[in-house]
């Protein structure tokens, strides 16, 4: 290692910063955060640093260095576009053993700032050892997107409990039962803002970790109903690649990317609990295999294809967590039908072509009349999910609603993934071209006038329509 990596407390103990410009002023503002007491120098300040020492909280001396401003720093920080200067910082530090950091320039420092993730009290600090700054805020923008924004809550709320577990639960038992409280229910109330409903599940594990012990009991797990999206595995929200990490299995469908599911922990168990059309059955399954799973103790993550609550049935396994106490979390997922249309560029609303937009499943034969009537209206956009299978049976009640031949129709299939085909055609002509195609669910069919819509064309269109009208043809 070419540094020793340390956290310095600097907490109302005085810091230097040398220099008057806006990398001085960072500089400044990291050290006020961590509750330095810091004083500028420099003969002249930047708008935005004599701003900010207007405000208070920061000392300015206008002068030029001088080591005697040294006396009693803790650090110091030279941040000037002089050489000669920042040198002479360097040196007068290193001379009365101050440590001292010389902004892009190593040779002169003996310690560097990190690129840091703070969700304090946790503080996470990268460092390149100063070859290449830019490398390490890259990886610290990755591993933020991993850390729960309220990551610093629960280990405050950890911390506060600590006394009490240390009262309750002897030595061997206290470490299993954090690593359960870290990755558990608790955690997944305190992250989601329930602190309240945090405290109710740590009273739980705590009498659980009592009965450990002498075998009467197992701590009880949790559900996790995640919305996998419409396929792509950077479409998952952060919250459920969170999850997906800590899960020890996940139940997903057939709607499941693959690739989504390789971003789940390594060593979690997956059952595929797909469903067929007819297959009734399954989903007591289902039902069956989250309860039990939970009451084992496990953390389950209920991967569905899209949103959870969108054609998911997510409804119907909340019900029945609910019903027996079991903790469970909802995470959104993009569903299909934002992802396809976004991913074919086919606006479901638009000023001049649709102002609403419905989402029907393709199955089963509901929806009255007046309702198809409303389908068959171009200027309203209707996304029909599953409904390849019934493409004839929907061109045929919408053309008896009243829709022209001309109604514009498109499939999207395989959304967001390599193998996506978009097909536009209308309503006379879709079921031909669909079976020479050979399209195969999954696969979404969107209709009225946004279907036909084509960004290029629109963009020919409104140069038409500023154009000289005697260049129009």
């Amino acid at each position: 290692m070419d540094y020793l990596p340390v956290f310095l407390r600097v907490q109302s103990q005085p810091v230097l910063v040398v220099g008057g410009g806006v990398v001085a002023l960072r500089k400044a503002e990291s050290l006020l955060q961590a509750g330095a007491r810091v004083t500028v120098v420099a003969p002249q300040l930047c708008a935005s640093l004599a701003a900010r020492v207007a405000r208070g909280g920061l000392t300015h001396l206008a002068t030029a260095f001088r080591p005697e401003h040294l006396a009693g720093a803790v650090a110091a920080v030279a941040a000037t576009d002089d050489p000669a200067v920042n040198s002479a910082v360097s040196q007068a530090a290193r001379a009365r053993a101050v440590p001292v950091n010389v902004v892009d320039d190593a040779a002169l420092s003996s310690f560097i700032f990190p690129a840091i993730i703070d969700r304090s009290p946790i503080l996470v600090a990268v460092s390149s050892s100063g070859a290449a700054p830019v490398l390490a805020r890259r990886v610290r923008a990755q591993i933020e997107a991993l850390l729960p924004a309220r990551l610093g809550a629960l280990a405050s709320f950890m911390g506060a409990q600590r006394a009490r577990v240390r009262q309750a639960l002897r030595a061997w038992a206290r470490r299993p039962f954090w690593e359960r409280v870290a990755q558990g229910a608790v955690a997944t109330r305190v992250l989601a803002g329930d602190e309240a409903g945090a405290r109710t599940a740590l009273d739980r594990e705590l009498h659980a970790a009592r009965l450990i012990g002498t075998g009467a009991a197992a701590p009880l797990g949790e559900v996790y109903l995640i919305g996998a999206g419409p396929g792509d595995p950077d479409l998952l929200t952060l919250r459920a690649l969170q999850l997906l990490q800590q899960a020890d299995v996940i139940l997903y469908d057939r709607l499941v990317a693959p690739e989504v599911l390789q971003r789940a922990r390594r060593d979690a168990q997956r059952i595929f609990v797909g469903k067929e059309a007819g297959d009734g059955g399954q989903q007591q399954h289902i039902h069956a295999l989250l309860v039990r799973l939970a009451l084992d103790g496990k953390r389950v993550a209920r991967l569905k294809g899209g949103d959870p609550f969108v054609f998911g049935r997510g409804g119907e396994e909340l019900e029945q967590l609910a019903a027996r106490g079991i903790p469970y979390v909802v995470v959104p997922g993009i569903t299909a039908a934002l992802g396809a249309a976004a991913a074919a560029e086919v606006p479901l609303t638009h000023r001049r072509l649709a102002h609403s937009v419905t989402l029907v499943s393709g199955h089963g034969e509901t929806g009255s009349a007046a309702e198809w009537r409303f389908f068959a209206d171009p200027a309203h956009t209707v996304v029909f999910y599953m409904g390849v299978a019934q493409l004839a049976r929907i061109v045929a009640r919408l053309r008896a609603a009243g829709a022209a031949a001309e109604h514009p129709v498109a499939i999207i299939e395989q959304a967001t993934l390599p193998a996506q085909r978009v097909l536009r055609s209308t309503l006379a002509a879709v079921s031909a071209r669909a079976a020479e195609r050979q399209i195969r669910p999954p696969a979404l069919l969107i209709t009225g006038n946004v279907a036909a819509f084509a960004a290029a064309d629109a963009l020919g269109a409104l140069g038409a329509a500023s154009a000289p009208a005697d260049a129009v043809a």
